[in-house]
């Protein structure tokens, strides 16, 4: 048996983790994201990497020479040492961390007993790796939690831990097993650049952030529009469902990362070959009021013409108005279809009331 000391964090039920952490915050260790495995004590059956894929868990009865193929990380039986660890590097500079979700799917009977999740703040890799036998800075962030086989755990973490900034976690397996996802739910806590030097204002890594949208369809989330790169497939990209009605139109709200004039819009439809948008324009607004900014506010300013888009490309747009402050932009989507990634070029702007809470 486990001794637990799982006082202090709040369990989340499963079928409330997407609406608690997902449609609020980061996977701030998400593979796309840049999140990266650094270490590990053993993976003998499958690999820590597979924790970190943003994909659903999936079962295959296949073989493989080290026995049944597991999609998620799984070590050796019979761990001499109290645990079994791996330590991953955030996706973004730093970040603040409200939640965790350990998933188990498909390990039954082979499934982490329990978990612990610890975090540290440091710019050296090579430091953080060589912490063993209970030396260096790691700071346990979820005491010791339970895991039961195959299923969706979460927990919300302590009030003290929201204002604390990390770089590299450790989760901790107890004392050995499997485990087929782990996600870290925060905000990003991007390095910026200096005044007036020409960056993406809307980019997950420098905080931007998808707070709303009209629709999102075949696992292709809104919130992959922000996310680094052009990714392998349409599978990491934003796609809605074909509308059946004239003169629809889908959106997506984005509160950028930091204030700032925007320079230009690059809308890309890589991968989306059938299925891209006829048409798409980008809006901005300056926001300083409570919650979201309603998608039919009439602040909304035209900053890009209405323009054509075409199939698996790259569309840079000259801003219309590069004068003005933005915190929002809203892009539109006519009538439907995909786009992959949204970029919003732009300058940091320091003015008084700007970026206060950034």
């Amino acid at each position: 048996m486990h001794e637990l000391e799982h006082e202090g964090a709040t369990p989340i039920p499963a079928d409330m983790i997407d609406s608690i952490f997902k449609l609020q915050y980061l996977d701030l260790i998400s593979a796309p994201l840049g999140g990266k495995v650094l270490a590990v004590s053993d993976e003998w059956f499958a690999p820590a990497a597979n924790l970190l894929s943003p994909k659903k868990p999936i079962y295959s009865d296949k073989q493989v020479y080290t026995g049944q193929w597991m999609d998620g990380w799984e070590t050796r039986r019979h761990n001499k040492q109290p645990f079994d660890y791996v330590i991953i590097r955030l996706g973004v500079s730093s970040g603040k961390v409200v939640g965790v979700e350990i998933n188990t799917a498909f390990f039954k009977g082979n499934e982490a007993p329990a978990i612990s999740v610890e975090a540290c703040f440091n710019s050296d890799d090579q430091e953080v790796i060589s912490w063993k036998n209970g030396k260096g800075r790691w700071e346990k962030i979820l005491d010791k939690q339970p895991c039961k086989p195959s299923q969706r755990h979460g927990w919300k973490l302590r009030k003290q831990f929201e204002n604390k900034t990390y770089t590299h976690v450790r989760l901790n397996m107890y004392p050995d097993g499997g485990i087929a996802r782990f996600r870290l739910y925060g905000t990003a806590i991007p390095i910026l650049p200096e005044i007036h030097t020409i960056f993406d204002l809307a980019a997950a890594q420098n905080g931007g952030m998808v707070v709303s949208w009209s629709d999102q369809e075949f696992g292709a989330l809104a919130s992959n529009l922000l996310l680094p790169g052009r990714g392998p497939d349409m599978a990491d990209g934003w796609e809605t469902s074909r509308s059946r009605t004239e003169n629809h139109v889908d959106w997506a709200i984005v509160k950028l990362g930091v204030s700032g004039k925007v320079k230009q819009l690059v809308i890309d439809t890589a991968h989306f070959r059938g299925n891209f948008p006829d048409e798409a324009q980008v809006y901005g607004l300056f926001y300083q009021g409570e919650g979201i900014p309603d998608s039919e506010d009439k602040n909304w300013r035209d900053i890009t013409v209405l323009s054509e888009c075409g199939p698996d490309k790259e569309h840079f747009l000259d801003c219309l108005d590069q004068e003005t402050v933005f915190t929002h932009v809203k892009l539109n989507i006519i009538p439907d279809g995909g786009v992959k990634r949204l970029r919003v070029i732009g300058v940091l702007i320091i003015e008084a009331g700007v970026n206060a809470s950034h």
